[in-house]
């Protein structure tokens, strides 16, 4: 039976497993709409408001199934929105497949409306870009797409389909529509490191008094979790995570310590990091954050260091590595505890029960910070309150600015199967909202909960009609202090140092507000989900917070829950650098700093 390229490309994404494409309609996927209301089998759409917000659902749905996301575009306009979203799953190594049904080859270089060279446009912010130059090429090219998002290091793969070849004929002789299983998943192929290699990495460790284990957001990517938990028990190592690597280890787990970075640390992990004689690092690129600005573990000195990654050129690229282990972070770590001897007494008790002597007292002090009462809220009351009325398991997404220190020093998540997503390396807003969808189709049968600000519902508060429309049974928590929060603190961070420094010269220095052009005006924000018939709730006390949360996880459709909250910019965040800028301890623990 003929078909023509659409409804091959439809049927090849049918037989790679994808269940569900993200995308929004314009003029040049008519094709691609055609096959897919037509296909027997074709992938679910799930149309969406704005071209980013469906790159970010499918960037969501590939970090919690493992599966590749997959994302349709329009030509143009729709292209340049997909930007962000192709450029953050790509740096996150999240499998990703962004189609931009692109115009008629006949009328490139001609001035056609909507004309953009897509191919050179993503190739610096993507794995692979391509063209489809000939419908005889689709399946090959569509083959190789799968296989570059899959495999290695996972990414992005950009593919540009003219509009005129998805209504061509496929040729009925020299044309395959076969798939490549392994590809249905990320990574498709685990590869791991010489015997040799692992025996001496593992020589180190079981010879270590201070080792610990710090597991980067890579640790997800290869579902390393279950493998990383195991070898920590059988060895009696210590977990810190960054904030991409957390939930490898359960928040309740005695060898789960906590969260190192900038954003949202932990003293008591910070303080292992700096004093461990050897670290393991599994999934990290051992960038600025997870090193402390390259501060621990101090560069040359006596720690050493275990690093397993998929690529070798990551490897040693900040620190000389006494132990590079090139491969899957799950098939590295798995060949490390089949090769730990069973008898091994471990010698690191003294080392766990000193950090985690440090841990209870963190939280002994933050307790009654966790409590207050006080309004507006505090953030991390927040959160507490959430820990108390979340369902185990669930997924919790978090956009970057008021919510993340916050969510990832004090959220904890107590069941292996939940997951805290936030978009870390850009940092964009606008992603939490559109992403509870992308988690809902990758797990539907956990409870996803967004947590965002005011800058990131201002970006992207049109994907509230695609919940209400699809009713996803989402939870979704605004922090509302009616400002961009993170950069009106940063502006008084700045601020606060150059005064300090200052001040060391001259003991009179003028104390103004620095800040500017951050505010927004004050609004009751469930009255704009409730416009889309959202059930809505605005909270302003510790009581009332308690009640709608509670409320929102016994139903089952999306709930907007509006909460004022006290600004970062008036009481400083646990953000380490900004500490160290004002003169604080990051140390210190419970350390409080008004701005």
């Amino acid at each position: 039976m003929k078909m023509n390229g659409a409804t091959a490309l439809v049927s090849m994404l049918s037989g790679y497993g994808v269940d569900v494409i993200f995308g929004v309609p314009g003029d040049t996927n008519v094709a691609l709409y055609e096959a897919l209301r037509t296909t027997k089998g074709a992938p679910r759409h799930i149309l969406c408001r704005d071209e980013r917000s469906a790159v970010f659902m499918a960037d969501c749905y590939a970090r919690l199934s493992g599966k590749p996301g997959v994302a349709e575009v329009p030509s143009g306009a729709g292209a340049l929105y997909g930007l962000p979203g192709v450029a953050e799953a790509n740096k996150s190594s999240v499998p990703l497949i962004l189609m931009v049904n692109d115009i008629p080859q006949p009328g490139v270089g001609r001035g056609t409306l909507t004309e953009l060279p897509v191919q050179d446009l993503f190739k610096p912010i993507s794995k692979r870009a391509e063209t489809l130059a000939h419908v005889r090429k689709l399946p090959e090219v569509v083959r190789r797409a799968f296989r570059e998002a899959t495999g290695g290091r996972p990414g992005a793969v950009v593919l540009a389909l003219p509009e005129d070849i998805l209504y061509q004929d496929l040729p009925s002789e020299g044309v395959s529509l076969h798939v490549e299983p392994q590809c249905r998943q990320a990574p498709s192929y685990r590869s791991r490191p010489a015997d040799a290699d692992l025996d001496s990495a593992l020589n180190a460790i079981l010879a270590a008094e201070r080792p610990l284990i710090v597991a980067g957001g890579g640790a997800n990517r290869s579902a390393a979790a279950e493998a990383i938990t195991a070898f920590a028990e059988r060895l009696g190592i210590p977990v810190v995570t960054t904030i991409t690597g957390q939930g490898v280890i359960r928040d309740d787990h005695k060898l789960g310590i906590g969260i190192i970075g900038d954003n949202g640390f932990h003293p008591h992990a910070v303080w292992a990091l700096g004093r461990a004689d050897l670290v393991i690092y599994v999934g990290c690129r051992m960038g600025s954050v997870a090193t402390m600005n390259w501060q621990w573990p101090v560069p040359n000195g006596e720690t050493r260091i275990v690093q397993v990654d998929l690529e070798p050129e990551v490897i040693g690229n900040t620190y000389a590595i006494d132990f590079p282990l090139v491969g899957d972070a799950r098939a590295v770590v798995e060949a490390l505890i089949a090769k730990a001897p069973a008898d091994h007494a471990s010698v690191t008790a003294a080392w766990v029960d000193e950090i985690n002597s440090r841990r209870a007292e963190f939280w002994d002090v933050m307790a009654p910070h966790l409590q207050s009462d006080e309004v507006p809220l505090r953030p991390e009351r927040v959160i507490e309150t959430l820990n108390r009325c979340l369902p185990m398991p669930c997924n919790v997404v978090s956009d970057a600015g008021t919510p993340t220190p916050y969510a990832t020093r004090f959220l904890r998540l107590r069941d292996p199967q939940s997951k805290l997503v936030i978009p870390r390396f850009y940092g964009g807003l606008g992603y939490a909202i559109p992403a509870v969808i992308g988690a809902y189709f990758a797990a539907p049968h956990l409870r996803p909960v967004g947590l965002f600000g005011d800058g990131s519902l201002g970006m992207s508060a049109g994907e509230l009609e695609t919940l209400s429309r699809l009713q996803v049974p989402a939870v979704l928590i605004h922090f509302n202090n009616a400002c961009f929060g993170w950069i009106k603190a940063l502006q008084r961070v700045v601020d606060r140092d150059r005064a300090r420094k200052a001040s060391e010269h001259s003991p009179a220095v003028p104390v103004n507000d620095p800040t500017f052009s951050v505010d927004f005006g004050k609004y009751d924000m469930s009255r704009l989900a409730s416009v889309y018939g959202i059930r809505s709730f605005r909270v302003e006390t510790p009581a009332q917070l308690e009640a709608a949360l509670r409320e929102a996880f016994e139903l089952n459709e999306p709930v907007f829950i509006d909460v004022a909250v006290e600004s970062i910019a008036d009481r400083l965040p646990p953000v380490f650098s900004w500490l160290k800028k004002v003169g604080a301890d990051p140390a210190a623990v419970g350390v409080q700093a008004a701005l």
